[in-house]
């Protein structure tokens, strides 16, 4: 079933194959007829579907079977009630609102109302309270809304201590998914207190009485940038969202009758984007996990039963929630699932493969970052391109370019290998880094270059526009001046069959600079031994000096919230490892610590007063890391 209504065919060219894309360009973006904001796109498909269910959102993953369920007509209604309660409250078009919460029928409302009434700032609430206290300042947010105490018990504790003394008018609260219960609030001096939907019942639900966004309003600040140090705040406009969102839901595989899952936190942009505003489209539905997501281990022992219950057809996830897949028995019906999207970190062969043959359900592979909205690249399962992660979609731009040490930019040709650049409709207003008399000031930060996105990554472009990666810039491990591709060393563990996760980091080295080394996790029951996979992996990697020289069985892999891989917490460990061993012979050392701090390791060395602090600074000096030296008085 397809979009029929008079008006709508501009919105959707076909859109099948690699060689569409001519054909969709051929139209320019603004003749497409998108609507103009967030807001917009709700009220549209408010308009043309008004009693389809647009959320079936779960209590938890044991109660998969009692949602909760909103038509379009009605989450209008409850994104009219909060924006209009938010307006009351003092926030304008130019002010952040910020929603600290895990996953919940109320949350997902409440996103779209504040960056309605102003710009939505999503806030991981599982960051220490002193960061979350410094993206509140930063984003100038007056009003917070979080979960409560039966939502998410440490998210409310680290909330009201994140706003202690800080400039906050309301704070809003979230229940659970569908639950009514009242628990007495503790009062904040100068801070109204309340739960969200109590205090926005009597607003009116027919429409919003402030002033309407534009596309080129922001409409929201996501941070980015890592799990230590303070995230940056990189700030979205209507329009990029809008753009993105449309560019997801132009592929012509799924019509408005599929059912999408979505499992991933709406603090990270996927989860808006490519769950909340693509459906917004088609009229489809969704299916939201409970406040955990795919991080709740209950899930995936009901998953299958869940996808043939709601007829999935699509979902969005990390290539981890893929490996964990792969090893549940399928127990349904799963034949409503036509094809499952990953993104967030390459995906690793091995679980393509896994995945694939244990589910026989297709992975499309996608490739985006917060800075471009969130997608810039995207598979075909018609036709399959080995190694490659997507061709750039409709109307987004991509090059790749050799950086100077000067920071200057060069061109490369097709298909040579250099530091991918996007630009487009997409590219994001500059990071947050402050407020002005006209609301926040933007900075590229070194990342835009004459409308151009400095996207970190390695990759090269082939002449369909089809982007090949080969790792993070920051990642690669360089050995003697010789550029090391961490992926080359895990795809030959993860081929081992009792390897579940790989990740290969570069480990100090007095000589070299860095050396290869290898974290994995096995299978349940696994016989294998460090020693044999090194053996393994020497005689696959395709060159000497990418072999690994040591591998260490971990039980799981670092992952930041959103279940990316972590790497910087590899690289502390590898240098902890190897200064302890160092300074093995030495005598009074104390403890050995690597922290990860603003990107970067640092290592930290105590020594007693029977210590040469001298021979310890001169073993440290020996490798190119950042370090300091603590003698205990």
């Amino acid at each position: 079933m397809t979009v029929t209504t008079a008006g709508e065919d501009r919105l959707w060219p076909r859109y099948e194959s690699p060689t569409d894309l001519a054909e969709i360009e051929s139209v320019p973006l603004a003749e497409r007829g998108l609507p103009e904001s967030t807001y917009a796109l709700l009220a549209r498909a408010a308009r043309l579907w008004p009693d389809r269910t647009a959320l079936t959102v779960l209590p938890d993953a044991t109660r998969w079977q009692e949602p909760l369920c909103r038509t379009f007509s009605e989450l209008l209604a409850d994104v009219h009630r909060y924006a209009n309660l938010l307006y009351r409250l003092g926030v304008r078009r130019g002010d952040a609102v910020a929603l600290i919460a895990p996953n919940c029928a109320e949350l997902i409302p409440a996103t779209l109302a504040a960056q309605l009434a102003g710009v939505a700032a999503p806030i991981n609430g599982g960051l220490s309270p002193r960061h979350i206290a410094e993206l509140l300042r930063r984003s100038g947010a007056r009003v917070v809304i979080t979960a409560g105490p039966q939502l998410a018990v440490e998210t409310w504790r680290s909330t009201r201590e994140s706003v202690v003394g800080g400039d906050i008018d309301a704070l809003l609260v979230l229940r659970p998914t569908a639950s009514t219960a009242a628990e007495p609030l503790p009062g904040l001096d100068g801070v109204e207190v309340g739960y969200l939907t109590d205090l926005a019942a009597d607003e009116d639900p027919a429409g919003f009485t402030g002033q309407l966004p534009t596309a080129t309003d922001l409409a929201a600040l996501f941070h980015t940038g890592g799990t230590t140090g303070i995230p940056k705040l990189a700030a979205h406009t209507h329009t990029g969202e809008v753009a993105n969102a449309w560019m997801i839901a132009a592929h012509s595989l799924l019509d408005m009758d599929s059912v999408v899952f979505a499992g991933l936190p709406l603090f990270h942009v996927n989860a808006l984007v490519v769950t909340l505003l693509a459906p917004l489209f088609k009229g489809q539905a969704v299916v939201w996990a409970g406040p955990l997501g795919y991080r709740d281990p209950a899930l995936y022992g009901y998953f299958w039963n869940l996808v043939e219950r709601y007829r999935i057809a699509t979902m969005s996830a990390v290539p981890t929630v893929y490996a964990a897949l792969a090893q549940c028995p399928v127990t349904a019906d799963i034949s409503s699932l036509r094809y499952a999207m990953v993104g967030a970190s390459p995906l690793p062969a091995a679980i393509r493969e896994n995945f694939q043959a244990h589910t026989g359900i297709t992975l499309i592979e996608g490739y985006g970052l917060t800075e471009a909205t969130c997608a810039s690249a995207r598979t075909f399962p018609s036709a399959p391109r080995p190694g490659a992660v997507g061709q750039r979609m409709p109307y987004q731009k991509l090059k790749v370019v050799r950086i100077g040490p000067d920071g200057s930019w060069n061109d490369l040709p097709r298909n040579h290998l250099g530091v991918l650049a996007v630009s487009g409709p997409t590219l994001f207003a500059g990071y947050v880094s402050g407020r002005g008399d006209h609301g926040h000031l933007l900075d590229g930060r070194g990342k835009l270059v004459n409308g151009w996105l400095d996207t970190g990554d390695l990759a090269r472009v082939d002449d369909d526009g089809f982007v090949y990666l080969q790792g993070r810039a920051k990642d690669l491990i360089i050995r003697g001046g010789h550029n090391i591709d961490p992926a080359v060393i895990e795809d030959a563990l993860l081929a081992h069959p009792q390897v579940t996760g790989a990740g290969a980091v570069g480990r100090p080295d007095p000589h070299a600079g860095e050396i290869p080394v290898a974290y994995v996790t096995l299978a349940a029951g696994a016989e294998v031994t460090e020693t044999d996979l090194l053996v393994w992996a020497s005689e696959r990697v395709p060159e000497r000096a990418a072999a690994p020289k040591s591998i260490t069985v971990l039980d799981s892999l670092p992952t930041t919230d959103v279940g990316k891989p972590y790497k910087l917490a590899l690289r502390a460990d590898a240098t902890r490892r190897e200064l302890r061993h160092a300074l093995d012979q030495t005598s009074g050392i104390g403890a050995v610590s690597v922290t990860v701090e603003d990107g970067s390791v640092l290592a930290t060395v105590e020594l007693d007063t029977t210590a040469d602090a001298r021979a310890v600074r001169a073993v440290l000096g020996r490798y190119a890391i950042s370090w300091k030296v603590l003698v205990d008085q």
